[in-house]
């Protein structure tokens, strides 16, 4: 099946949900419009000088010689060919653009493909950035707080051996007061 204007104007596209780089639609729509309108400007070169190649076909003598289409014939603001020959030079003139817009619509491909891959390359190159930042930064915090921890347990501990000792003389500090107490009670009986 050959590939009509109509099918680009009519060709949809899902689109993407993904959080990801891509082609800008509106420039892609643009340039799509820009492809129909030229094609179909060399269907219609191309129709009419099919035509104008029959009716000389047709009108052709015994001899060999061309006879110039007829004025009715419709031609694309260009002059009427007087031979043969000059189709066929227009017919691969049109046959030029079209490889030219093919040749020019596979560099656009290629340099898209291009910047997408230098898209993705910067981004992996970010991404990766940001990750080895988010690691030094995370190490560093890490480091700080086991530096605090340490200090605190450190305290914790000073404040246990505070306990103890504390606990300790308060308990021979009360084990004297109620031995003087009972002292003074043995005497005072």
């Amino acid at each position: 099946m050959a590939l009509t204007p109509e099918d680009i104007v009519n060709k949809r596209f899902q689109s993407s949900k993904m959080l990801r780089e891509g082609y800008d639609q509106d420039e892609v729509d643009d340039f799509l419009d820009e492809i129909v309108v030229e094609m179909r400007a060399l269907i219609a070169e191309r129709d009419s000088l099919r035509q104008r190649l029959e009716a000389a076909e047709l009108r052709q003598g015994d001899t060999g010689e061309v006879v110039a289409p007829v004025a009715a014939a419709p031609v694309p603001a260009a002059s009427v060919p007087a031979t043969t020959g000059e189709l066929v030079d227009e017919a691969q003139s049109s046959n030029s653009m079209l490889v030219l817009a093919r040749r020019l619509h596979d560099e656009h491909v290629r340099e898209g493909i291009e910047k997408r891959d230098s898209l993705i390359a910067e981004a992996h190159e970010k991404a990766e950035k940001i990750l080895s930042d988010a690691e030094t930064t995370a190490n560093t915090q890490i480091t700080k707080y086991n530096a605090i921890i340490s200090e605190l347990e450190a305290k914790a501990t000073e404040l246990r051996e505070f306990e103890s000792e504390y606990r300790s003389e308060l308990r021979s500090y009360i084990e004297k007061q109620l031995s003087d107490l009972d002292a003074v009670t043995t005497v005072a009986e």
